[in-house]
């Protein structure tokens, strides 16, 4: 027996959904088959009404023939921890310090208490995902990132030992693509192992950058706290490439925090990545909006 479902919609309200889904079309056709890589973090991964919202977009994403790439961070999570066992976070040029105890918290958080989550939260909004660290299949190849001290009085530059923070060596997208062809969506913690054996903690956005790199992804979404990139009179920029990101770094647009996130955007697109999106993680659905919509909801930025 077949249940008719009613909705009290007026005229309006129909033809908007209408005009939604119509608007949606093109973007399904264009990237099915395409894999879109979307680092996860700040509000979105902490407000539970967010969290929910990027849940049901990356598993709309799977079922309309895309393929999502998740990679996640956990910053707050791991102060947190750090802060309940009396260890204090410090940070240089906005990196965390890691030692070897800090290194467990870590992994303990990003691979364990944050990634669970994430695939949890997927599970429940009907997709099917695969939790993994840098560390599983070989993913992430890391080497120790080495940080110098500014001083132009300074004979030679020295060197600032953060611990075990690194950076990308090498991606091994085998597991992904592994991963992707079972349907499966990957989630990915941003802790990568040496060839000294040493586990190491990476910047998400760096790690995500380099994985849209290694899959020759479609787009590479960074969500962030902030609108997108704005000018200096607080206006968002969009429709960017790299001549003029690069004229707006010269000129003091873009600078502090939002620095790192527009390298590893330039870099995503220079080096194959079709288009890098910096995405206000703080609108509900912001996922969904920057890839089925026209107008989007952060900055867009491609090669030329």
């Amino acid at each position: 027996m077949r249940v008719q479902k009613t909705m009290n919609l007026n005229k309006e309200q129909a033809q908007n959904i209408a005009s939604v889904l119509a608007e949606a079309l093109p973007y399904i056709q264009r990237f099915s088959g395409k894999t879109i890589v979307v680092k996860y973090g700040g509000n979105a991964m902490t407000d539970e009404h967010l969290k929910a919202g990027f849940a049901r977009d990356i598993v709309l994403m799977k079922l309309v023939g895309m393929n999502p790439v998740v990679v996640h961070g956990g910053g707050p999570q791991i102060g947190n921890l750090l802060e309940k066992i009396g260890k204090e976070s410090q940070f240089i040029q906005g990196m965390r310090v890691t030692d070897t105890e800090t290194m467990d918290i870590v992994e303990m958080v990003l691979g364990g208490l944050v990634n669970k989550e994430i695939v949890n939260l997927i599970h429940q909004h009907g997709g099917n995902s695969v939790g993994l660290t840098g560390k599983d299949g070989n993913l992430i190849t890391a080497k120790k990132l080495t940080l110098t001290k500014d001083d132009p009085s300074a004979s030679a530059p020295e060197i600032i030992d953060i611990g075990h923070v690194g950076e990308v060596e090498n991606i091994n997208t085998s597991v992904i693509e592994m991963l992707i062809q079972g349907d499966f969506i990957p989630v990915i913690a941003p802790v990568g192992v040496g060839a000294d054996g040493h586990s190491y903690n990476i910047n998400a956005d760096l790690v995500a950058g380099k994985v849209a790199e290694a899959l020759n992804a479609e787009k590479l979404m960074l969500l962030t706290n902030t609108a997108g990139l704005l000018d200096k009179e607080g206006n968002l920029l969009t429709g960017l490439n790299t001549q003029t990101v690069d004229s707006l770094i010269a000129d003091g647009t873009i600078y502090g925090g939002m620095l790192p996130k527009i390298q590893c955007a330039l870099d995503a697109v220079q080096n194959g990545v079709n288009a890098a999106h910096i995405v206000d993680g703080r609108v509900e659905h912001a996922v969904m909006l920057e890839v089925f919509t026209d107008e989007g909801v952060g900055t867009l930025i491609t090669a030329e």
